[in-house]
């Protein structure tokens, strides 16, 4: 998973990558901690084309979170082609953000 801390380099990911994963967390976030791996391996193993990044709103990144109108922990956003797909807020499973991602992924990688 990538670190992002600032706008710029959000900016560079999601320009980058076609499909990007955004766990928007922090360090003294249990919730966070604990899907932070889960969501990593779901896009190595299912989603290889997924780019996958970690902002630390707690620490590093406070202000990107708070320029997004990030409050409240864990966030999930997913982007495709630069535009954001969907986003899952506080209670939410794996099996959502997997769903979420099947037809926009299969769309984007059936080339």
């Amino acid at each position: 998973m990538i670190n992002v801390c600032t706008e710029s380099e959000l900016a560079d990911l999601l320009q980058a990558h076609s499909a990007v994963l955004l766990l928007f967390g922090g360090a003294r976030c249990g919730v966070c901690q604990a899907i932070k791996p889960q969501l990593e391996r779901l896009g190595l193993d299912e989603f290889p084309q997924l780019a996958t990044a970690y902002i630390d709103c707690q620490e590093a990144a406070t202000s990107l979170c708070a320029t997004r109108s990030i409050f409240a922990l864990p966030v999930v956003q997913l982007w495709f082609d630069g535009q954001r797909f969907a986003e899952f807020a506080r209670v939410f499973s794996i099996g959502q953000v997997r769903a979420a991602l099947e037809r926009p992924y299969s769309a984007l990688t059936e080339d």
